[in-house]
């Protein structure tokens, strides 16, 4: 595993782009599992029937090109980074992605209005409530 200082992390939110049936979305999930185990790159996606949230850790440049593919992926749109940066330690050792929906239909649209450390507060409050 790499040190701790080579960590990177990014939050960002995109919308399901309206010529994508649903069924598109257990794609993105099957396929990102296995690209982010090959990359050393764990996370999580919550879908909320629209939009896509997703925090993503690992090796920085790893990171930085995984989510320059996702904003050239014509399978989402709207795609805003809503914060990036070092990151301390992963959240998600277990998962190369964890996938989950969420029933606040508003949750994911909330939190297209935050940035920085309002971001990654509210994406921590969302996750606390699909472990429930």
């Amino acid at each position: 595993m790499k040190p701790c200082s080579a960590l990177y992390e990014v939050l960002y939110v995109s919308t399901l782009a309206p010529t994508q049936p649903l069924s598109v979305v257990a794609q993105i999930a099957g396929r990102a599992r296995l690209v982010n185990a090959e990359l050393d790159i764990t996370g999580l996606l919550i879908f909320d029937g629209q939009r896509f949230c997703q925090q993503l850790e690992g090796p920085q440049n790893a990171v930085l090109k995984l989510i320059e593919r996702i904003r050239n992926d014509p399978r989402h749109i709207n795609v805003e980074v809503l914060h990036n940066g070092p990151l301390a330690h992963r959240r998600f050792l277990q998962f190369s992605l964890a996938f989950s929906t969420v029933e606040d239909v508003d949750a994911l649209a909330r939190m297209e209005t935050l940035d920085g450390d309002a971001a990654l507060a509210a994406f921590d409050t969302v996750r606390g409530e699909l472990v429930r």
